[in-house]
């Protein structure tokens, strides 16, 4: 860890401010209890938390230049590990961090598809670098809600008092309709945070155009079906990058530009001029879906050409699981027309690296264990997130190699086995320290009294039997 930190000590003004970087790091990574005051009080050189909280909300540093670092730093590093651009990904993808209180900065409910639920939460949208065993986090930004940021309902209650506003989404929506031209209008403070709101598409794109910005090495973006527009389309088109998305089963496709036949070998005809994907599954034979082995796991796909709106010509990849093609499906594009099925479902296969993220800097490094209610806080918390995961990925690496065409595709340990590796060589750190403690001539009451003596603060005593 000390060996990492090194490459950020030019950042810091001072020894302390660079102390509390390292301290702050390492109770990322081994403290169950990821706290200010936990992290304080398991800080021997450590007077109270406010030093800590000063450090992450109003230290003369700057989280950005923390994170351009960070991406230089392991990029220099694993020089020898990465594959060619050709190789390398972009991965899009948000998370929910989830809170009970409503004190945070910009926190708001958004809907998490996965639980069907509005949480209390700040949306992290965030992008992603992998090219072979290299995979880390690259930039980030929350996503916030267009009547958070305009402060909408505030704003509706001024100027139409008489209005109510339903809780129903589709109410709503008509709602902003009939309002939002009018209030913008009106009032030039509504129309000045108006301009402040940024969609998810966005955002996508700002995180795009900063990956290239940075040099990074890729050619495809990989992104959820959410981030599927003709925007981002037309974007990636205009950088010369190819992509890969999931596609939802409600998009419509231009009937006419499908090639497809029937059981008898005659090409599917169509009433309409678009149809919805999950309309055109059952025309399709089951003939037609060929087994496809990416790894050790087999797929049922069939793989077509089309048109989508504004897209242009696309390929379609159609992939079940099971080979009675039961269950759910998934339905991937790529603008990569030439690439087979087996070459798009293998490229969108790599996208998994983010999901495990968001996994271990939850599980792990407490990506949504903040207790801090300014954002310039939460914000400096997320970036130094970002620098304990990446430190600890370099030590998943298995060893590099100068063959560009034999570079690892496979990391050599997890992030959970490396921090148990810190945890055991902090463990043993501090077994030497108390005995050097006690090789000098200290008592043991008060090596015990160094240790534990600020772990014990602010527990309440026991009751006198």
């Amino acid at each position: 860890m000390s060996e990492h930190a090194q490459a950020f000590r030019h950042l810091f003004n001072d020894e302390r401010a660079y102390q509390h970087f390292q301290h702050y790091l390492t109770g990322l990574i081994v403290l169950e209890n990821k706290s200010l005051s936990n992290i304080s009080r398991c800080t021997l050189a450590s007077a109270d938390k406010s030093n800590l909280s000063r450090f992450l909300s109003s230290a003369p540093w700057h989280p950005p230049v923390v994170n351009d670092t960070r991406i230089e730093y392991v990029l220099k590093q694993t020089i020898l590990h990465r594959l060619t651009s050709s190789g390398s990904s972009l991965i899009l993808d948000d998370t929910m961090c989830e809170h009970v209180g409503s004190l945070f900065e910009y926190i708001d409910r958004h809907y998490n598809h996965c639980s069907s639920r509005y949480p209390l939460a700040h949306n992290l949208v965030t992008s992603h670098y992998l090219s072979g065993a290299v995979r880390f986090p690259v930039d980030f930004e929350v996503y916030r809600r267009y009547e958070e940021v305009t402060e909408w309902a505030t704003f509706v209650a001024k100027h139409f008092p008489a209005e109510t506003i339903p809780s129903q989404a589709k109410a709503r929506n008509q709602l902003h309709k009939r309002l939002d031209p009018m209030l913008l209008q009106e009032d030039p403070d509504f129309a000045a945070r108006h301009k402040l709101f940024c969609t998810k598409i966005e955002i996508a794109q700002l995180l795009i155009e900063q990956s290239i910005e940075r040099g990074l090495p890729f050619s495809t973006v990989l992104m959820d079906s959410w981030y599927l527009s003709a925007d981002i389309v037309a974007y990636l088109e205009s950088v010369d990058k190819d992509w890969v998305s999931l596609l939802k089963a409600n998009r419509n496709l231009e009937a006419h530009s499908l090639r497809i036949q029937d059981d008898s070998g005659q090409r599917l005809t169509f009433d309409s001029p678009q149809i919805k994907v999950k309309d055109l599954l059952p025309l399709i034979p089951k003939s037609a879906f060929a087994p496809i082995q990416v790894g050790q796991h087999t797929y049922w796909c069939f793989t077509f050409c089309g048109r989508i709106p504004r897209f242009g010509k696309v390929r379609f990849v159609i992939s079940f699981e099971t080979a009675e093609l039961s269950g759910t499906y998934a339905v991937l594009i790529t603008n990569r027309a030439d690439w087979s099925a087996k070459q798009v479902l293998a490229k969108y296969l790599q996208r998994w690296p983010i999901e495990t993220f968001y996994r271990d800097g939850k599980q792990l490094l407490g990506l949504d264990e903040y207790r801090m209610r300014t954002f310039e806080a939460i914000q400096t918390h997320w970036s130094l997130v970002f620098v304990a995961y990446s430190i600890l990925h370099l030590a998943c690496l298995p060893p590099p190699t100068n063959a560009p065409g034999k570079r690892p595709t496979l990391l050599a340990k997890t992030i959970g086995q490396v921090c148990r590796q810190q945890s055991q060589a902090l463990m043993e750190k501090l077994i030497l320290f108390a005995h050097d403690c006690l090789e000098q001539g200290e008592s043991a009451a008060l090596v015990f009294a160094k240790l534990f003596d600020r772990q014990n603060r602010g527990v309440p005593a026991c009751p006198a039997r």
